[in-house]
This record gives C-alpha cells, structure tokens and sequence, in this order.
C-alpha cells in the first residue's frame, strides 16, 4: 500500500521534513518513490515563507492511483486550495486517548485503597482513644465516690513517718552549721 507520509530530515532538535510518497512498509526515513513536498516547522507560522509546500499535481496523480494520505498529510492538503476539495481531513476520534493506562488505574486503586485503610486506622485509634478516656474519667469519678479503704490511709502514714525524722535531723544540722 502506498502511503504519502512525512520523512524527518534536518539536524539534531532542528526538524525538517519531506512530504513523500513511499511503500507502507518501508522505513519512515528510508526508501521512498518520489518526494512531493517539504515542511519545515521551525518556520514562523505567519512568516513570508510558506511552512508547507506541496506539488499538488503529482499529489493528486498519486491519489488516484490509490496512495492514501497520513492524518499530519491529510491536514496540510485540506489546507491547500487545488487539494483541498478531493482530501477532506476531520480530527480523529480516540475517547480513549486521555485516559489512564492499565498500570496507571492499578497504581491509583492501590494508592486509593492504602489511603482508605489509613483513614480506617486513624478513625479506629481516635475511638480507641475516646474509649481509653471514657474508661479512665468513669474510673476516676469511681475512686472519688467511694469511700477510701482502711488499707490506704495506713500505707499513706507509714511513709509520713519516715520523713519526719529526717526532716527533724536536717533541721538540727542547719543551725550548727551557721554557728561554726
């Protein structure tokens, strides 16, 4: 099949190409039958000079011979005013084009659902928590409504006791330290 396609020429970032008329099958800059333009993107679009040129008339032989022009071809010949009637270009329909490839949805699935189970953690210790209060305010106002055990008052003497004494030999110390 023969294909009017474009053949990239031109310099390293510096894109020039030949509108070519080549096998289907041959490489985008290899052999090719006859070449039957050029475009040069880094011309200004509005320059004087033209940033397509085309040979419309053996264009249009090798349409009717059955060449079929690419989708970047078929717009510059819709473009031009003798082709422009016999190839009608119109913008592909890929709705698919924008969307997400198949490791993209998985990776955001994964992502979505660490998030989730996050959240869910979060949400589980903040209850935890709650119950953790709840549980130690009940408590609390338990220990101040009952009455205190005889056991308690008892361990709180003993340690009273201990003290004083040595809280009376550090008071004794104290003066004989001034006078020396």
């Amino acid at each position: 099949m023969l294909k009017i396609r474009l053949a990239r020429g031109g310099a390293k970032k510096r894109p020039y190409y030949h509108i070519v008329v080549a096998d289907s099958h041959s490489p985008r800059d290899g052999k090719f039958i006859e070449k039957v333009g050029s475009y040069n993107p880094m011309l200004p679009k509005d320059g004087p000079a033209p940033r397509v040129s085309l040979k419309a008339e053996r264009i249009a032989e090798w349409l009717k011979k059955g060449a079929q022009p690419t989708d970047r071809v078929a717009r510059f010949l819709s473009q031009d005013e003798t082709l422009g009637q016999t190839v009608k270009w119109q913008a592909g329909n890929n709705p698919k084009k924008g969307e997400p490839g198949k490791k993209a949805t998985e990776r955001a699935a994964e992502r979505a659902q660490r998030e989730a189970d996050r959240l869910e953690a979060e949400a589980a210790a903040k209850v935890e928590a709650e119950e953790n209060a709840r549980r130690q305010a009940e408590e609390a106002a338990a220990a101040a409504a009952a009455p205190p055990a005889e056991e308690a008052p008892a361990a709180e003497e003993a340690p009273a006791a201990e003290e004083a004494p040595a809280a009376e030999e550090a008071t004794a110390e104290a003066p004989a330290e001034e006078n020396a």
